[in-house]
């Protein structure tokens, strides 16, 4: 079992900007990607951006130049940098951990990022 603990989020003005963590543990294998998914009302959970534990990232195209998602190995956490937000980026957003493989998929309670225009 993996146990992710998210913290940050909140209430912003559209232009402003927002820090995401999330720290992981319990059975953790040195071989995993996490990162941040996001759902609106309404609407499909979707990817929002990645990092591997080897350092590789996978952006959605909606983020990509406002968003940077980082990770510590050695803690096992993972932020999400969130600049010029947008009305649009309003959702909950969700923490990820899966290994190489996905036979692990563990998420996090959520946290709400509302973006007022």
């Amino acid at each position: 079992q993996v146990q992710l603990v998210e913290s940050g989020g909140g209430l912003v003005q559209a232009g402003g900007s927002l820090r995401l963590s999330c720290a992981a543990s319990g059975n953790i294998v040195s071989r995993n990607v996490m990162g941040w998914y996001r759902q609106a009302p309404g609407k499909q959970r979707e990817l929002v951006a990645t990092i591997s534990s080897g350092g590789l990232r996978s952006d959605a195209d909606s983020v990509k130049g406002r968003f940077t998602v980082s990770r510590d190995n050695a803690k096992n956490t993972v932020d999400l940098q969130m600049n010029s937000l947008k009305p649009e980026d309003t959702a909950v957003y969700y923490c990820n951990f899966r290994d190489y493989a996905s036979t692990q998929n563990y998420w996090g309670q959520g946290t709400q990022v509302t973006v007022s225009s």
